[in-house]
């Protein structure tokens, strides 16, 4: 083992570390609430956006598939079910990975930006990503 790290070219696993163990909930329900927001150069009627955008949630269409904090942990979606209400929960949840900001020098690496998230009566709330 100590010749084979010596090596040019080792493996060394203090640089590709990967969680092993979660703690996650299964079988759970969350109502996501989005609206659309056109770009600059759209010329076209909003109508005709909003209208996309309700036919891609009806049957579970997107461009890039939401996740819940890891992308292991993808979402399935569709329209809210008027039936269901939030549970009466309210716990501060801490620090929340938000999004990765990418370096512009195409390295590829990350650096991860979080929020305080919190759940009031049993909503949690996202805040708008702000740009630096």
């Amino acid at each position: 083992m100590q010749k084979w790290a010596k090596k040019p070219g080792a493996y060394i696993i203090g640089t590709d570390r990967t969680q092993r163990h979660t703690l996650a909930l299964r079988d759970v329900a969350y109502v996501i609430e989005a609206q659309v927001q056109l770009l600059p150069h759209c010329s076209d009627h909003p109508a005709k956006y909003r209208d996309q955008f309700r036919r891609r949630v009806k049957r579970g269409q997107c461009f890039s598939r939401p996740y819940l904090g890891c992308r292991e942990f993808s979402a399935a979606f569709g329209p809210a079910d008027p039936e269901q209400a939030p549970q009466p929960i309210n716990e501060h949840l801490g620090r929340m990975l938000y999004d990765l900001d990418y370096a512009s020098d195409d390295s590829g690496r990350g650096t991860p930006v979080f929020f305080e998230a919190s759940i009031v009566d049993g909503v949690m709330r996202v805040p708008a990503r702000q740009e630096a």
